[in-house]
């Protein structure tokens, strides 16, 4: 399909503020404190990564209060994990995410591709998955503990056979989970959970990556091909044969996305040249671009960044955006560690200004190495501390490494006026 000619070209700022307000970061949205209020913003940004790992909260808590303010954590689980209707389920996007309910059709593409392949990382036994599909089909929903364990005596990963079946079946499809119990995956059969309009649905491979091309845009505002490829991980647990990524730029035209061209980063005292700058192709979200040409600005959050944010997820374009780069450190010995275990980024301004690394010792909230990219970063990360230790219910924050030192005495003293 051959693509229209871009007759709108947008600027490093442009771009940036477009991405800001679709994720839900610059500007009023209509997103309450309240389960309601979440899950609004999981549909707007489209996939909620999960991970393990838990300082302040888990990441798929922080992205939520990160967007939502100090919306209870108790919501934001019942939101993501309602017992008696689900709104989401998990499935492998970006990483293994929480989705919309509604996405469920769309990831046919992947579970064909998976189906298809007949092996993700583990040799499967048909006997077993057979058997926990009849038990699913006959107790209901069940933990990989209650289907008879989940590891097989060794190592952390050393899965149980049963946990290498079940798993296999969410991968395929046969089986999906919309519910977490103690941070355990509860499994079900999809024809208990989904509606009919949405078990019935098999879209084909282009039908797919045209939706979620539209979610990846609505999510990011403005996207290029790399972006609509990395969003969804479209290289990922697919196949060759599905040419998926090579299919993403007839997916953004019949998505309804807008053509533009993407300046490069801003030059000299932070303007660019659109004459001389750097110019990519792109696509633009139709109701980003409408926004940003009506030059609706509105008020940027300042808020802590979980290091799974998806503002964050693509290292390459937070580089580019905000000229900073972005690693998680909690895989590399302690010894190498640059800026520390977990470190948050700090949102302020529309600008990534600093970073921390966090840790809860009772009720004070530890901020064990703190960067900031200028001195006026003090105020905010203050500000930013603060409300994320009130949210996790600490009375207290101690202050340990600041850097660059010489902006210690400012932060100290705007965190004393903050508290």
């Amino acid at each position: 399909m051959g693509a229209p000619a871009a007759e709108v070209t947008l600027s490093p700022d442009e771009i940036r503020r477009m991405t800001l307000r679709a994720q839900g970061f610059l500007g009023a949205t209509s997103w309450s404190r309240s389960r309601a209020g979440v899950t609004a913003m999981l549909r707007r940004v489209g996939a909620v990564q999960l991970d393990t790992i838990s300082v302040l909260a888990r990441s798929h808590e922080l992205v939520a209060y990160a967007r939502l303010g100090p919306v209870s954590r108790q919501q934001v689980e019942q939101a993501y994990w309602h017992a008696g209707r689900p709104s989401a389920f998990e499935y492998w996007a970006h990483a293994a995410c929480v989705l919309p309910i509604e996405q469920w059709p769309y990831f046919a593409f992947r579970r064909r591709a998976l189906r298809a392949r007949g092996v993700r990382w583990h040799q499967i036994h048909q006997e077993t998955c057979d058997k926990v599909l009849a038990r699913l089909r006959a107790e209901g929903p069940l933990t990989a503990t209650q289907l008879g364990g989940a590891k097989a005596g060794g190592p952390w990963w050393d899965w149980s056979e049963v946990k290498i079946a079940v798993e296999w079946l969410l991968d395929t499809g046969d089986v999906i989970c919309v519910r977490r119990t103690g941070w355990r995956r509860i499994y079900d059969v999809p024809d208990r959970v989904l509606p009919g309009d949405l078990l019935g649905a098999e879209p084909s491979d282009l039908d797919c990556l045209t939706y979620l091309a539209g979610v990846t845009a609505r999510a990011l505002g403005v996207v290029t091909q790399a972006d609509l490829v990395e969003y969804h991980r479209l290289n990922y647990l697919t196949s060759e044969t599905g040419q998926h990524t090579r299919l993403v730029a007839d997916a953004a035209l019949a998505a309804g996305l807008v053509p533009v061209m993407l300046a490069g980063p801003a030059g000299r005292g932070g303007r660019t040249d659109l004459s001389r700058a750097g110019l990519s192709p792109g696509w633009a979200d139709p109701a980003a671009l409408a926004e940003e040409s009506a030059g609706r600005r509105g008020r940027n959050r300042v808020t802590l960044l979980s290091p799974f944010d998806s503002l964050i997820w693509d290292r390459k374009r937070t580089r580019q955006m905000f000229g900073y780069e972005h690693s998680l450190e909690a895989y590399v010995p302690k010894d190498k560690r640059v800026h520390g275990y977990y470190t948050m980024p700090l949102l302020a301004n529309g600008r990534l200004a600093g970073r921390v690394d966090p840790a809860r010792e009772g009720g004070t909230l530890v901020a064990r190495k703190v960067s900031l990219e200028r001195a006026t970063a003090a105020e905010p990360m203050a500000q930013a501390l603060r409300e994320a230790a009130t949210w996790v219910g600490c009375d207290n924050i101690r202050l340990e490494q600041i850097e660059p030192a010489r902006y210690a005495p400012r932060l100290t003293s705007a965190l004393a006026q903050v508290s």
